[in-house]
């Protein structure tokens, strides 16, 4: 399965001068993020786990955003 992704004229020759003639837009994206594939990483975690993180990624975000508020408050 594919999508399509819109981005703009900028990025796209941004994209397609970093490509290389061996590779699809596809590879030159992932080797430019420098993710890994994500059927390399599949499987690796439980549902449960995931969730879990999610939710602790999820509340140390909220608590980021609280101590900002915080600081920001100091200053004023």
């Amino acid at each position: 399965m594919s999508k399509s992704v819109r981005v703009s004229e900028e990025f796209h020759e941004f994209v397609k001068a970093h490509k290389r003639e061996d590779e699809t837009m596809e590879e030159t994206l992932r080797r430019l993020i420098g993710g890994p594939h994500p059927e390399d990483v599949a499987g690796i975690l439980s549902s449960e786990t995931a969730a879990l993180m999610r939710d602790r990624l999820e509340e140390k975000r909220k608590s980021d955003v609280e101590g900002k508020r915080e600081l920001r408050g100091r200053f004023e």
